[in-house]
């Protein structure tokens, strides 16, 4: 029987080492769905409730393995639905293939049901985006559009109309010039180097400095022995973007942990410091946390030049790929006898640490939401895999989950998209079976692709779901609070008992309100051999400060107390719980100092 176009798409998929396909069905992908059918022993079809999780899954999916990630939606509103997920997957640089559905060629255009033009959509998203023009087509844009996808660490789509999916190359007549079986599945290599002159350059500048800081993401993710070398030659802290929280353990010496919002006040103090920055894949956004131009003199090593330079003056940017990156430079980099700049950074770590495990000991109620993942980390494998959304969730999860061994940890870098958190988990779960996998998502995201546990349950996927439940998009209530200096509003949500949501799914619910039986029903939930769904009842007015707090955003604070903040005296008294032996409160910049008639 002669080949169908959709049968062409899915060989040449399996050429290329695809083995996992995340889709909602629908009419307009139908060709392809038997063509999956058919070969269900050689390529795996997750079915999702909604086509953004099947997005997210494929970003996820790409992020959990480094290889290609594929969804595939059904034509018009199926193919809209993927957008947010490819998104997240364009901004975290992550090779995913978009394939929808599209009406028969000979009504496009005609306003036909579903005819949406996905090409146009995609316009923005997809760096190759191409529709198929016959059987005979199906191969050469595949083929470049894969090669795009892993190449440029990036989205690609392809349209495909319903009535092609379906045709045979009998029924179509090849162009003289598409000769037959020209273009090739070819895998490439990503080891870049610059030349070495450029290395000797860099070398010579890092070897100049005194104070020395490596600031590491996720483009290192493969390089931890060579970040960690670094470190010890320069005598630097090792400062971690969030999504390059696997580089090196959280319990290592060389590192202070993140950056920013998330990050910590020894980090944040190096980078204040430093007379000399070493970025090392990433592309972190937040300018501020930088150190001021002129400070320090500035060496970045990414995989993509458009990167170099970007968020602060770069004096040497070195192209190529981290780890081999670093491999040609460490024979050139001569080790500083004076180590007294990682010392004090290694202090100033022990008395934050402290200050974390404090906080999230506390046996007050309402329960506090640090209590959940202070009480996970030590639970978790050294190669479990934890994923979370984007809200007061990710504080928790940055300051409170220490990595180890070989895990791997990602939430929505660049979107920070709310709603990833649950996909990725179960993205995660379906392309390493066996591996534990463990979710931490706020209240808000969860609600937004909750469905998505069926899927969970359906697959038999042992995914443990920690929900902090604060009624509230809590990330918002405190943008609104401590950077815009208003009272919250509109940031109210409508409880859900999720424990029982869980058991109507089919999974196993618990329910943890109390911090006394918190470790128990932990301990219980990531025991259970299969989906659990733990619903944390924790503290609203719990404040996800930085780690250390401008003094615009001390005054925007107290602009919104005075303003009429409705939890005005719980927050404050968080505030002072919480913050008064802090770093947050050195250097005249504390909260204490600026809330009315505290200061």
């Amino acid at each position: 029987m002669a080949k169908t176009g959709a049968d062409l798409l899915v060989e040449r998929l399996l050429e290329w080492g695809v083995d996992t396909i995340f889709s909602l069905p629908g009419d307009g992908i139908n060709g392809i769905y038997e063509s999956l059918r058919k070969r269900q022993d050689k390529i795996q079809l997750i079915q999702v409730r909604h086509e953004e999780a099947a997005a997210f899954m494929a970003c996820g999916y790409a992020k959990f393995t480094g290889k290609l990630g594929v969804c595939l939606a059904t034509s018009g509103c199926g193919g809209i639905h993927l957008l947010n997920g490819l998104y997240d997957a364009k901004y975290d640089s992550q090779p995913v293939l978009a394939i929808t559905g599209h009406t028969a060629h000979d009504v496009s255009g005609t306003f036909y049901q579903q005819d949406v033009d996905l090409v146009k959509v995609f316009a923005d998203v997809a760096a190759y985006n191409e529709r198929v023009m016959g059987p005979d087509h199906v191969v050469n844009v595949l083929d470049q559009a894969v090669r795009t996808s892993m190449g440029q660490r990036t989205v690609t789509h392809i349209s495909f109309p319903k009535d092609y999916q379906e045709w045979t190359v009998s029924d179509d007549i090849r162009s003289q010039p598409n000769v037959p079986n020209h273009s090739s599945a070819t895998r490439v290599s990503h080891n870049v180097v610059p030349d070495v002159h450029e290395l000797h350059r860099a070398a010579e500048l890092i070897n100049a400095g005194e104070k020395v800081v490596i600031f590491a993401g996720r483009g290192c993710l493969d390089a931890r022995d060579e970040v960690l070398a670094l470190s010890d030659a320069v005598g630097g802290p090792i400062i971690k973007a969030l999504l390059g929280k696997g580089v090196v353990p959280d319990t290592d010496p060389h590192t202070t942990g993140g950056l920013g919002l998330l990050g910590t006040a020894p980090s944040q103090d190096a980078m204040q410091e430093c007379d000399t920055l070493i970025m090392i894949g990433t592309r972190f956004p937040y300018l501020e946390y930088f150190p001021k131009p002129g400070q320090a003199r500035t060496v970045q090593i990414d995989i993509d030049p458009a990167h170099i330079g970007l968020r602060t003056p770069v004096e040497i940017g070195l192209m190529g790929n981290s780890k081999a990156v670093l491999q040609a430079l460490l024979p050139l980099i001569k080790r500083k006898d004076d180590q007294s700049f990682l010392e004090k950074s290694q202090q100033r770590m022990t008395h934050w640490n402290e200050l974390l495990t404090e906080r999230a000991t506390q046996e007050v109620m309402p329960m506090k939401p640090q209590v959940v993942p202070h009480l996970v980390s030590p639970l978790l494998n050294d190669d479990a895999i934890i994923t979370c959304d984007c809200g007061n969730n990710t504080t928790w999860a940055a300051r409170h989950i220490q990595m180890r061994g070989t895990m791997q940890f990602s939430t929505s870098g660049l979107l920070a998209t709310m709603a990833s958190g649950l996909p990725y988990a179960i993205a995660a779960s379906v392309a390493h079976p066996g591996k534990q996998v463990v979710a931490l998502v706020g209240d808000g995201g969860f609600t937004m692709l909750m469905g998505e546990l069926a899927t969970a349950v359906k697959y038999k996927l042992p995914i443990k779901v920690f929900i902090f439940h604060n009624n509230s998009y809590g990330q918002i209530k405190w943008e609104q609070i401590v950077m815009e200096g208003n009272p919250e509003f509109a940031v109210d949500l409508h409880s859900i008992d999720f424990a029982a949501y869980a058991r109507a799914c089919g999974a196993t619910g618990f329910t943890i309100d109390d911090p006394k039986n918190a470790d128990a029903i932990i301990r219980q939930a990531m025991a259970h051999d299969g989906p659990v769904v733990v619903d944390a009842i924790v503290d609203a007015n719990e404040p996800p400060m930085p780690g250390k707090i401008t003094t615009d955003q001390a005054i925007e604070f107290a602009k919104a107390l005075v303003r009429g903040e409705k939890d005005r005296s719980e927050i404050i008294k968080n505030v002072i719980t919480d913050q008064f032996n802090e770093a947050v409160a050195t250097k005249g910049r504390s909260l204490l100092n600026v809330i009315p008639g505290l200061g």
